[in-house]
């Protein structure tokens, strides 16, 4: 024999009530740790490209820096300049290259690190869905 709706005790409306909005709740964690892990992966691509464009900025003010400025220096000589200027504005030059490679690469890292590329909208999507339908059988 089936049991009808109207039959049904209120305890056991409910238990079940509980029973499936605990399901629910422990669903929706779930997909908030799945969510949140592809996010921190996103993370950490963006500060691996952070931290590669900061160690290629270092490397390049201390080998290509010298190498540059000395190949600079020298070239600038034979145009006509003193050495001590020539050695100046090739500092110059060189540093100012180096330091615009150096700020594309931190800018794109730290792109990837805005706050819009963290935001769990699938998990704040289902959890409004699924405050809807509680809602609705209450």
């Amino acid at each position: 024999m089936v049991k009808s709706v109207d039959s049904t005790p209120l305890s056991e409306l409910v238990g079940g009530l509980v029973a499936d909005v605990t399901g629910l709740l422990r669903k929706e964690i779930d997909l908030a740790k799945t969510e949140a892990s592809e996010k921190f992966s996103q993370v950490l691509s963006g500060v691996e490209v952070l931290v590669f464009g900061l160690v290629l900025a270092i490397g390049a003010v201390g080998v290509l820096l010298s190498a540059l400025v000395g190949g600079l220096a020298a070239f600038l000589v034979t145009e006509g300049f003193t050495e001590t200027s020539a050695s100046a504005v090739a500092s110059l030059i060189v540093g100012v290259v180096i330091a615009v490679i150096a700020w594309a690469l931190v800018s794109r890292g730290m792109a990837a690190l805005r706050g819009s590329n963290l935001k769990l909208d699938r998990t704040a999507t289902s959890l409004r869905r699924d405050a809807n339908v509680v809602k609705e059988k209450i």
